[in-house]
């Protein structure tokens, strides 16, 4: 039976006998023995082979090259060698799938740029290995915590008619043939669609039924926009909560927050640990600022005024009505408050159509949650439950009520105060990870003129 390696190196003790597979990372020859580092992707250590002249399989050691698949069986015993408690002395070694010389993740520093042209193989490395590791711990993580929560999860639409945003940065979904004269009503749904950017507006319809919701899959942004926080397609988190308030909102972001980075330092303690010693060493102060600090809470206006004294130059400027910057975030997080940061009641011009209008009519209830070394990572609302009001809103951003019908008649039919946010899960793994490119924390990337693999 297989044993995992991240299983074999933290056994309690010795084995007679162990068999595992994986690929080989290196193999190192002395003059009686040979040494091969094998890892199966389960952790980030490799586990030390042991392999001499009467293991059995020995005669085909010199096809046992970096890249290749291996089986080993052997007693696992105490190791000699610093910074590892056990090796595997191979009675037998198996060749499962031999490697070409031109295979590409040598043992040599390698680029991110070029491990992103090699994304079938980065996996293998180090770092994508623990980038992957963690991804997938969070995203149990994420689903903990709802779940704990009563909240039930929804699989809202990846094909929408509906644009949440009202931005218009939507990919087409279409099965015309290209004829510029055929009519919406010729195409497969009858009607333009298109991939969705947000699952929130069919949130809301079961929140309005279930209480308390959440979505938690795959969005798209027709944003031609090449930068290190952008992607096209990207997983979004996004419950939402009848009978709930903004300040209902504000909590349950910042208790998210809190949860996902005390679950990383405790449940991803291995691959956290290379990452502060690889890739920010500020991951883990960062992670433990965040559990242990309280977040402040600021007006929007507050916030700009703060900006506009800071005696910085920005590179984007600070004025009322504009919205904030990665660079004004991370200003405020840092160096200004030196905690997280949640700022909320935004002008009304910046923000989506559905977002409830505050009594001074100039401003929304709206909340952005700011963390140290990312800035905004969540974004989210009081919605607009009064039937009036959404009208008059969607007639101030310029669309047609008449496409939301069916959100309007929420209001209609038991209108109850909610609320929700959006939390791309990316940009939640930068801000974990310390990876600064949003390339470098999805499997597969999809970006402006780049859709390989």
């Amino acid at each position: 039976m297989r044993t995992l390696i991240k299983h074999a190196l933290a056994a309690a003790a010795p084995a007679e006998s162990a068999t595992v597979m994986g690929w080989i990372r290196t193999r190192r020859d002395s003059k009686d023995f040979s040494f091969l580092a094998l890892n199966d992707g389960s952790c980030a250590a490799n586990l030390q082979v042991v392999v001499d002249s009467n293991t059995s399989g020995f005669d085909e050691l010199a096809r046992f090259t970096t890249g290749a698949s291996a089986t080993v069986e052997g007693p696992l015993v105490a190791s000699p060698a610093a910074g590892q408690k056990w090796e595997i002395h191979a009675r037998r070694i198996e060749l499962i799938g031999g490697s070409d010389p031109a295979y590409p993740l040598q043992k040599k520093g390698h680029t991110l740029e070029f491990l992103r042209t090699i994304a079938h193989l980065r996996p293998r490395s180090n770092l994508f290995g623990a980038v992957f590791r963690t991804r997938s711990a969070l995203a149990f993580a994420v689903h903990r915590f709802f779940q704990e929560r009563d909240f039930v999860c929804v699989h809202t639409p990846i094909i929408t008619a509906s644009d949440c945003e009202g931005a218009g940065e939507m990919f087409r979904v279409t099965s015309l043939k290209g004829d510029p004269d055929a009519k919406p009503e010729a195409d497969f749904f009858a009607k333009p669609a298109y991939l969705t950017v947000s699952g929130q507006l069919e949130a809301e319809t079961f929140a309005c039924a279930l209480s308390n919701v959440y979505t938690f899959g795959p969005t798209f942004r027709a944003e031609n926009s090449n930068t290190a926080r952008h992607a096209a397609e990207f997983w979004m988190i996004e419950p939402e909560m009848a009978f709930c308030d903004l300040q209902g909102d504000m909590d349950l972001g910042e208790a998210f927050l809190k949860a996902m980075a005390a679950y990383t330092l405790e449940h991803c303690a291995e691959d956290l640990a290379f990452f502060n010693r690889f890739v920010d060493p500020g991951t883990i102060d960062r992670l433990k600022f965040v559990v242990e600090r309280p977040f402040l809470r600021l007006p929007y206006t507050e916030a700009v005024e703060i900006l506009k004294s800071a005696g910085r130059t920005f590179e984007f400027p600070v004025a009322y009505g504009l919205n904030l910057q990665s660079e004004h975030e991370r200003f405020l997080t840092e160096d200004h408050c030196k905690c997280p940061v949640t700022v909320f009641d935004y002008p009304r011009e910046i923000k989506p159509f559905y977002m409830r209008l505050n009594d001074d009519e100039k401003t929304v209830r709206a909340m952005d949650v700011l963390v140290p070394g990312i800035g905004e990572v969540i974004g989210g609302s009081q919605r607009e439950e009064r039937l009036e009001a959404l009208e008059a809103s969607l007639r101030y951003h310029q669309l047609d009520p008449k496409d939301y019908w069916w959100y309007l008649d929420l209001r209609r039919f038991g209108t109850v105060p909610h609320a929700g946010f959006g939390l791309g899960f990316e940009r939640l793994l930068m801000f974990l990870t310390g990876v600064s490119n949003i390339r470098d924390v999805i499997p597969f990337a999809r970006t402006p003129g780049n859709a390989e693999f």
